[in-house]
Formats: C-alpha cells, sequence, structure tokens
C-alpha cells in the first residue's frame, strides 16, 4: 500500500516499509528535523540538516559548534563534532567524541529526556577529562576545556535536581538548549 503523505506517516510515493535512501544508496533519515533534531512528520517544515561527513580544520570544528549552540542546536552541534571524530586523527577521537556526548546530552536534557541527558553529559564530560589529562592540552584549539567539563557535569546535577523547570511531557525537566550552551572559548 502506496503512502499518500497525508496521514500516512509515508511521503508521497514512497511504500510503507522502504527505507530512505541517499544518492549512494546509503540508508538516510530524510524525515524533516526540528531544531532539537527530533523528526517531523513527512511534508512538515523543517531546520536545514547538517551536513555528514565534511571535514573541517579543529579551529573551524569549534566554531561551527559554537555558533550552533548559540543558536540552540546542540544536536547540529554534536553532529559536527562527530565529523571531528570519525576524521580526525586517532590521538584526538576521544576528546571529539566527548564533545559530541556533551552536545547530545543537552540536546536529550532540552527534549524532557533526564535520565539520558545528565547521563551523557556526565559521560562526554567524564571523556574529555580524561583527554586532557592524558593529552596536558586543556586548552585545545583555544577550548577552556576544564570549563566544558565543569559547565557538564553542573548542568547534568541541575537537570536531575529540576533546575529549569518540569515543562515537558509527563513532568519532564526541559532545559532551554540555548541559554544553557557552553561556552567552548571559556567566558
Amino acid at each position: 500500500m502506496g503512502g499518500t503523505g497525508h496521514g500516512s506517516g509515508t511521503p508521497q510515493g514512497r511504500t510503507d516499509g522502504a527505507r530512505d535512501r541517499d544518492a549512494e544508496g546509503r540508508a538516510r533519515n530524510a524525515r524533516p528535523r526540528d531544531g532539537l533534531g527530533r523528526p517531523l512528520p513527512y511534508g512538515s517544515p523543517g531546520v536545514e540538516r547538517q551536513p555528514e561527513g565534511v571535514v573541517r580544520t579543529p579551529e573551524e570544528t569549534v566554531a561551527q559548534a559554537q555558533a550552533l549552540l548559540d543558536a540552540g542546536k546542540p544536536f547540529h552541534a554534536h553532529e559536527v563534532f562527530e565529523d571531528a571524530w570519525k576524521s580526525g586523527p586517532d590521538e584526538e577521537r576521544a576528546l571529539w567524541r566527548g564533545l559530541a556526548q556533551c552536545a547530545v546530552g543537552l540536546t536529550h536534557a532540552a527534549r524532557g529526556n533526564v535520565t539520558g541527558g545528565a547521563r551523557l553529559l556526565r559521560r562526554g564530560a567524564g571523556a574529555v577529562a580524561e583527554w586532557t589529562a592524558v593529552s596536558g592540552r586543556p586548552g585545545a584549539y583555544g577550548m577552556d576545556l576544564g570549563g566544558v567539563v565543569a559547565w557538564a557535569r553542573g548542568l547534568a546535577d541541575a537537570v536531575e535536581a529540576g533546575a529549569d523547570g518540569r515543562d515537558g511531557a509527563g513532568g519532564a525537566v526541559v532545559v532551554d538548549a540555548r541559554a544553557r550552551a557552553p561556552r567552548l572559548y571559556g567566558t
């Protein structure tokens, strides 16, 4: 049974059970997304998606991620960090993975997922702290990594304590992603 895009959950011309594919035939979800990366119904207006697989310099990565965080788009910032994690040198992968986890932790907290948000914020903070200790580079690429770690741990505590209010589904804590975005470069 083919979908019509009107209440069926599938776009016009797409059959139920078919997967979205990119030009190379890889599975890719083509549904529009909101600013926090949540899928919207096909045909809905969404925000522009962050391109995947972009190779940037570390400085470009940090600048672009900070701009996305400042715009309240931590999910998109996570994708920028993920590109660096996947394309960067082996000795820096733990740093970029930890920063990606912090950004996606903020995403989950902004979506009202208290447990997932706090867990990812702490996991990311731990990874960044460990990388900093091992590398001896607390100011890598102009970042204040100690400040990022403190931010992530503090936000995890605040989310669990309900400090930002309970506005989400079922009374879940919801964090304002823009207001709670980290300052990667420090204050």
